[in-house]
């Protein structure tokens, strides 16, 4: 059974959360603050983390950048009442995979959770290769020659269906369903903020590997010079 970990200081939101999520099979574990959290979350194998911004000892995103230095992987759900478009490209630049506003319909909540859950989590193989780029995935990495840059969850899911499409063009709806699955959970631009991110971070290793927008057909990974 998947268990999930709440940090969320509301105590009459996270009791509707859980009563929620229980009915629908999940288990969860909830907590008020950063510190109790990040003590379960080391001691406890989660599932998914929903996580609340505005919490006593400070913003949820802390939180998430430790998980993220670390190399954590969990999936992230970010409830907050910051709705402005700066603020949702906060969350998922720092590696958050679905963001919700508040307030929320809980049906929705539960729907956003589940397609986070059915999100593959292991991949067969435990390396992808494309030329000088190797993705390393249990340890969301991505390196060339003795270069390594970490990877968000949906990071590792984009630029492996890109990998395992040998250069082929892979459309848009693809990558967004194979990075957060089959919700309408992230903002319009959360697949280009995710590209960018990792354009950015293939610059940074040195690779000569660029991820191209075929217009009106998707995006496709090449060799510089390369493209199709």
């Amino acid at each position: 059974m998947n268990r999930i970990i709440l940090v969320e200081d509301n105590d009459r939101l996270a009791n509707m959360v859980s009563i929620a999520l229980q009915k629908s099979g999940i288990e969860l574990d909830a907590f008020t603050n950063l510190a109790t959290a990040k003590l379960a979350l080391d001691i406890q194998e989660y599932s998914l983390l929903i996580l609340d911004r505005g919490l006593p000892d400070g913003d949820g995103l802390k939180l998430l950048k430790i998980l993220r230095k670390n190399n954590i992987t969990i999936p992230c759900l970010v409830l907050t009442a910051r709705n402005a478009v700066h603020d949702r490209i906060e969350g998922l630049e720092t590696g958050a995979d679905d963001y919700l506003v508040k307030p929320f319909a809980m049906d929705e909540l539960v729907a956003r959770v589940r397609a986070l859950l059915r999100r593959p989590t292991t991949i067969k193989s435990l390396t992808a290769a494309f030329e000088d780029l190797t993705l390393d995935i249990n340890n969301a990495q991505l390196k060339c020659g003795n270069q390594i840059a970490l990877l968000a969850p949906a990071e590792v899911q984009i630029l492996y269906i890109l990998i395992q499409a040998e250069g082929e063009t892979v459309t848009r709806s693809k990558l967004e369903q194979g990075a957060w699955g089959l919700t309408q959970a992230v903002t319009p631009n959360a697949l280009d903020v995710a590209l960018h991110r990792i354009r950015r971070k293939l610059f940074t290793v040195g690779s000569q590997i660029v991820i191209s927008n075929i217009r009106g057909r998707g995006y496709v990974i090449s060799k510089k010079n390369h493209q199709k």
